[in-house]
């Protein structure tokens, strides 16, 4: 049983489904104190934010049970994640889930400040009638310029569009394939892009990267009369920069719906003062929509995290997988799979560890390599291992990781494949995932075979002469134990062989010790995968 802890206010469908989980125990404080919150965590195994409540490192040293922490929206600015990271602790949160919510408030910004909207209101609730007092401008023709192109970005560039705009947009981290899909021009430069666009519109996280990013010098390249709109993260901007540059004239309109500080202080309040601003209060996921599906999805995460199942959202994950988790889901099974059985079958006391990667799966080859270490290090450790700490732990054992990528196999267009070595001594194993759903060990050693990855596993070489089948059968039948499946492989007629078993339940140290009284069996391992 899991306890998980929320401590800020989610859509009761999120608690739905934490409650009928039967492996879950949940625990809904939204108003929990600061105070109490230190007193109790450390009976958790899973706490779940939004913005208001803070994962330090504070927090974090007295949460002695906890494994996942979830973050119920994309911004993670409240979570010490080096601290989390140390700790082994995943950091989950929910990109995408109100994907539509926040594109559609930054077109709202967009069409307030280009016709004046939100001020022809205001002049009308005034009882004036001024329409010349309104003229605006249209978005169709407009140059847009979009930086950071991920999940929100994407949709603010398809409504765009459809309106008529050129989009460009900078990100150093999207492959220019996904701007072509979407019709997007993607710039080499963040001074290209403000040099060019009649709107600016902000679309990435904060980090020590993008923190302060749109500065002064930024503001300089911008086009006189440009529209900027932030509906990102206020840290981003350099608002009192932005605030010399409105008295100055520089914008057309300015639309925000985030903040350097929460709500306002005075300093930032100086920049409602320009006339053509559109102010809202950090509300773009504030759509009954989007707050369902940000609890789905926070609450399906941190269940599948709890049970050691595949995430698709670790903030602190020592990769990104940005699209296509489903297609690679599979050989991320996989390699933790093989890392498992690598470790059962010859040891765990080795100090290279090979990774290599072929095919398509080639681009991914950082998160395949996280989940072979959580294979390979969990059944020799004595502490959980997770797709976070096992690097760490790794290089705390003084194992050398290396990682490579090749193009597709003669075999098999996608491969995964893992050796370890040590003083001369080097073990091997690999497989792939068919049609992109179903693991598969295809290789132990230097033997071709075909194995499911799951459950118990008894793997032998044996000398290849008739009779070793039915000896082994025997040994099983007599202890009531049944064969699910048997895969066998060889290099040469009448040499060696080696055999998988896969049983229906698992032997002890009696029947494995009659197995390997066998004349013809050399070797006899239980593998529990």
């Amino acid at each position: 049983m899991f306890k998980v802890l929320v401590t800020d206010h989610i859509s009761s469908v999120g608690l739905d489904i934490l409650n009928e989980d039967e492996d879950i125990e949940l625990d809904y404080q939204p108003e929990i104190q600061w105070d109490e919150l230190l007193e109790i965590i450390s009976d958790y195994d899973a706490i779940i934010t939004r913005s208001r409540t803070p994962v330090t490192e504070e927090l974090l040293e007295r949460a002695k049970n906890l494994k996942v922490v979830g973050r119920a929206g994309v911004g993670v600015d409240n979570v010490d994640l080096e601290a989390a990271s140390k700790r082994g602790i995943l950091v989950v949160n929910t990109p995408g889930a109100n994907t539509v919510g926040a594109a559609e408030l930054t077109i709202a910004h967009m069409y307030a400040v280009l016709r004046k909207l939100h001020l022809a209101h205001q002049s009308m609730l005034q009882g004036e009638w001024n329409r010349k007092k309104f003229m605006g401008e249209e978005l169709d023709g407009k140059v847009v310029g979009i930086i950071g192109l991920g999940n929100v970005g994407s949709q603010v560039a398809i409504r765009c569009k459809a309106a008529g705009s050129k989009v460009i947009a900078y990100d150093p981290y999207i492959p220019r394939e996904k701007g072509d899909r979407l019709g997007v021009e993607l710039v080499d430069t963040l001074e290209e892009l403000i040099k060019r666009s009649d709107i600016v519109t902000l679309h990435c996280p904060l980090t020590e990267e993008t923190r302060g990013m749109i500065g002064r010098k930024e503001f300089e390249m911008m086009k006189d009369g440009v529209y900027f709109i932030n509906c990102a993260r206020g840290g981003i901007v350099d608002e009192d920069v932005m605030y010399e540059f409105m008295k100055k004239g520089k914008f057309a309109g300015i639309g925000l719906d985030v903040f350097g500080k929460e709500p306002p202080d005075d300093r930032i309040r100086r920049i409602f003062e320009f006339p053509n601003i559109s102010l809202s209060p950090h509300i773009g996921a504030n759509t009954y929509e989007s707050q369902d599906k940000v609890a789905i999805k926070i609450a399906k995460q941190v269940i599948a995290a709890l049970k050691g199942q595949f995430v698709e959202a670790a903030v602190n994950a020592p990769f990104t997988i940005t699209e296509g988790f489903e297609n690679i889901k599979a050989y991320l099974l996989l390699a933790e799979k093989l890392g498992s059985f690598l470790t059962q079958y010859a040891g765990g006391n080795f100090r290279e560890l090979h990774v290599e990667v072929r095919g398509s799966i080639a681009e991914h080859v950082k998160p395949i390599v996280a989940y072979v270490l959580k294979g390979f290090l969990s059944p020799i450790l004595d502490r959980p291992v997770n797709i976070i700490n096992a690097p760490f732990l790794a290089k705390e054992r003084g194992i050398e990781v290396v990682e490579s990528t090749r193009e597709e196999g003669l075999n098999f267009k996608e491969f995964i494949k893992i050796t370890a070595k040590e003083n001369g001594k080097e073990h091997t194993v690999g497989g792939t995932a068919f049609y992109s759903k179903f693991p598969k060990i295809m290789l132990i050693d230097k033997y071709w075979i075909d194995v499911d990855p799951e459950g118990v596993i008894l793997v032998f070489e044996n000398r290849d002469v008739p009779g070793v089948i039915a000896k082994l059968g025997e040994i099983l039948a007599r202890h009531n134990i049944n064969i699910a499946g048997f895969r066998l492989g060889r290099l040469e007629k009448g040499k060696i062989a080696l055999g998988a078993l896969q049983l229906d339940e698992r032997i002890n140290e009696v029947i494995l010790e009659e197995i390997q009284n066998i004349p013809e069996i050399l070797k006899a391992k239980e593998i529990i995968l």
